[in-house]
């Protein structure tokens, strides 16, 4: 099989095709100005996204919560513009579009199109030359031929120095001329370029699915620009620029539970390459255990917003519950009395009570059941278990599925209260 292109190559088809593009979120009330190919459009609410991959996914669960909690002012300067979608609506988390100035904020709308055009070409260009390659020569002179070009950074080293002159020239053109940007146009609205930034490639068709198409290439383009950097990372660290960088891999574990779409069998870093069975056994019993923590530990933000124990948590201080700080503030209130019951009782719990049979499956503990509900010292809960065996291993599923969203939830929930310092409401729930 041929290896594919490289990223310069991807990247030099991006810039040919489409020149004009966008760089942070945000954005501003209605424009008068219209693109060429969207003359009559009015619309200003704004749409869903388009579609998501497995690395949005992981990009998503952790910039939200960045979000959520950002306090930000009632008025916004450009929350109406495209891009303003779910599930972040008006993104800005460093504030960078706080002073509404429109210059500023055009020119990184600017960027962001072009980058994300560039972006989705360059990971089309990671993926077709596996399946197809230009015939005859890239650099007849220096006896090269396209088949022999490797994909990815090697290809930096295999150029020639008149094949990137030729490179720079071309997108310098591009820029300058057919695909400037014209100072009363819309960003990313060349002369006679249309969509994607393809040529003459416009559309009179209806308003608002005009508008549906932009906010997806937006949207597209930014899933890209993440996806492309995963490629280049992945390249860099193992190599990889073959189908085993898109298409899930075979292995001895795929028919496990958790093995389920959009991800399928995901394993990056081969793990599971060996195919021992008990190290899975044990990866597999440690991700149940953290999911489950992580599912309580998201609750544990929200609860106390609306619920605190009455009474003292130190009498002895004079420290009531209700005075306790919420999130990471709490660690240094806590008096050493409590961190030093915490971990007695969390031993305890490992110890006894949650201690993993070699003889059972991975999660599966004696006197528990579902979410790892059962009776203990503390509490006396009839395990949840299910009878029908396709019942239970859809519930199981849905466990795993739930706690690896929830442990990237609560990373993003502990970044943002790192970084932002919020820890109310506006973490989970959409600002006015």
């Amino acid at each position: 099989m041929a290896k594919p292109v490289s990223i310069a190559a991807a990247a030099a088809a991006g810039a040919y095709l489409c020149s004009e593009a966008f760089v942070p979120t945000t954005q501003h009330v209605q424009r008068t100005q219209v693109p060429s190919h969207l003359r009559g459009t009015t619309s200003s609410s704004s749409t869903g996204i388009s579609g998501i991959s497995v690395a949005a996914v992981s990009a998503i669960c952790v910039a939200a919560g960045a979000v959520r909690g950002r306090k930000t002012t009632a008025c916004k300067s450009f929350e109406n513009e495209l891009g303003a979608t779910l599930p972040f609506k008006y993104f800005d988390p460093l504030g960078m579009a706080k002073d509404g100035d429109e210059a500023t904020f055009r020119r990184r709308r600017i960027s962001e199109i072009k980058n994300g055009r560039v972006a989705m070409i360059a990971c089309m260009g990671y993926i077709a030359p596996e399946y197809f390659r230009w015939p005859g020569y890239c650099s007849p002179s220096t006896d090269l031929k396209f088949a022999d070009i490797p994909n990815g950074i090697q290809a930096l080293y295999k150029m020639p120095a008149e094949a990137w002159a030729q490179i720079g020239v071309f997108i310098a053109f591009l820029e300058l001329f057919p695909m400037r940007q014209e100072k009363d146009a819309l960003p990313g609205d060349a002369p006679n370029f249309g969509r994607l930034g393809v040529p003459f490639f416009s559309s009179k068709a209806d308003p608002e699915k005009n508008r549906r198409g932009l906010e997806a290439e937006i949207n597209n383009g930014r899933l890209a620009m993440v996806a492309i950097t995963g490629m280049i990372s992945q390249n860099a660290f193992f190599g990889t620029t073959g189908p085993d960088m898109w298409l899930p891999g075979a292995s001895a574990f795929e028919g496990e539970l958790g093995v389920q779409a959009p991800v399928g069998f995901w394993d990056p870093l081969g793990l599971s390459a060996d195919g021992d069975v008990d190290a899975f056994k044990r990866r597999r019993a440690v991700e149940l255990k953290h999911g489950r923590i992580c599912m309580l530990a998201c609750v544990g933000y929200i609860v106390p917003e609306y619920f605190r124990w009455p009474g003292y948590l130190s009498p002895e201080k004079g420290l009531k519950f209700a005075d306790m700080p919420h999130g990471i503030a709490a660690v240094s209130k806590v008096p050493l009395e409590g961190w030093v019951q915490i971990v007695l009782f969390l031993g305890h719990m490992e110890g006894y009570f949650w201690r993993q049979d070699p003889k059972r499956a991975p999660g599966d503990y004696e006197g528990y059941g579902f979410l790892g509900v059962g009776k203990n010292f503390i509490f006396n809960f009839e395990p949840i278990e299910f009878k029908d065996a396709e019942v239970r291993k859809t519930k199981l599923r849905a466990e795993i599925a739930n706690g690896r969203l929830a442990m990237v939830a609560l990373m993003a929930m502990l970044f943002q209260n790192g970084t932002v310092g919020t820890t109310g409401p506006a973490m989970w729930l959409p600002s006015a």
